[in-house]
């Protein structure tokens, strides 16, 4: 088996039926061969009567949780159900391209030596979703989409070369963009701290908010990589649960990532760089968390601490002229918009 598709899953069952549905597209366009995971945390929609009625028309290998054993633990499980040579982590929300598979399929045959393949996205709202018939058919997205990263050049390169703000400015922290090889990952899994991951509170370590993260780091530091321009498949905006806490996992835990790959092996320079690209909404991210503490996250952090650590860069002291920059742009293009019609 060359490729594992592995959807970790929790009570976003009309999600799920349109993630199902766009890759039994992909299955009707190719006779290529490829599994399925979804690992359902014990959701209390209908997920399992979704998942059941996918099976009669795509294969699935199933398994639901006898309790909600919470986010990371679920992704790390999904993954342990893999039996290709490579996983492609989604998340139950996004779409897979009705190319993806056949693409994706030549881009392993092509480059045989390659650990991990970033596969670009496109970005999509929910509210386009929802203005048609559930599921939804693929061949209904617009064709103006914005791919997720802006890079245009695809090719091989060392993993590490990937932690580059031009290229992922999150630091490969989206699932959904990584393509990688089952080997590597079962030989590092255990880097993840086993009492991060069973703390029920949201991202209340770096290890229960980006576990994937610190396998990559261990797992594919030494490894080459590709990076491939077009996008495969679409991530959904507008169905994240956790929206009162990305301040802190943008200014707070992406800037963490960057130890991580530090400590295998990214160079100084390089982390220099994206440390301070990372600070980049700061003072703006703090001043929100502070004011919505109770679900921000803001108890799970040192504020003087953190404060210390970012004070020498440049783009701390600069974040709440970029923020003012970025609402003025914002502004102007809903202007434009408005003046245009």
């Amino acid at each position: 088996m060359k490729l594992s598709i592995c959807i970790p899953t929790y009570n976003r069952a009309s999600h799920l039926a349109n993630c199902l549905n766009s890759i039994i597209s992909c299955k009707i366009n190719s006779d290529l061969k490829f599994q399925i995971c979804v690992s359902n945390n014990n959701s209390t929609d209908n997920t399992e009567q979704v998942v059941r009625k996918a099976m009669s028309l795509i294969d699935i290998k199933y398994h639901k949780n006898k309790s909600n054993i919470g986010g990371p633990r679920n992704l790390l499980k999904v993954a342990s159900m893999a039996d290709g040579e490579f996983i492609w982590f989604i998340g139950d929300d996004d779409l897979l391209m009705p190319y993806a598979i056949i693409e994706l399929y030549k881009l392993i045959g092509a480059h045989p030596d390659i650990d991990f393949f970033y596969v670009n996205s496109f970005h999509l709202t929910t509210e386009f979703i929802k203005n048609f018939p559930a599921p939804f058919d693929t061949k209904n997205l617009p064709t103006n989409m914005e791919p997720f990263s802006k890079w245009t050049i695809s090719g091989e390169m060392p993993f590490l070369k990937l932690i580059n703000p031009k290229i992922s400015f999150d630091f490969v922290g989206g699932t959904y963009l990584s393509v990688f090889r089952r080997k590597n990952w079962m030989l590092h899994k255990n880097v993840v701290n086993k009492n991060a991951l069973k703390d029920s509170r949201i991202f209340s370590h770096f290890d229960n908010t980006f576990p994937h993260i610190k396998i990559f780091s261990k797992a594919f530091s030494k490894s080459k990589a590709y990076f491939n321009a077009h996008p495969l498949n679409v991530c959904l905006t507008g169905a994240r649960e956790w929206a009162p806490m990305y301040p802190l996992v943008h200014s707070v835990r992406l800037v963490e990532a960057l130890d991580k790959y530090k400590d295998n092996g990214l160079s100084y320079c390089q982390y220099i760089y994206c440390k301070n690209y990372a600070l980049n909404n700061c003072i703006p991210d703090l001043i929100k968390m502070y004011f919505n503490k109770n679900s921000s996250g803001y108890y799970y952090i040192n504020i003087f601490n953190l404060l210390i650590n970012y004070c020498c860069y440049p783009n701390f002291y600069l974040s709440p002229f970029n923020f003012i920059g970025r609402q003025i742009r914002k502004l102007l293009r809903y202007l434009f918009r408005i003046s245009s019609l």
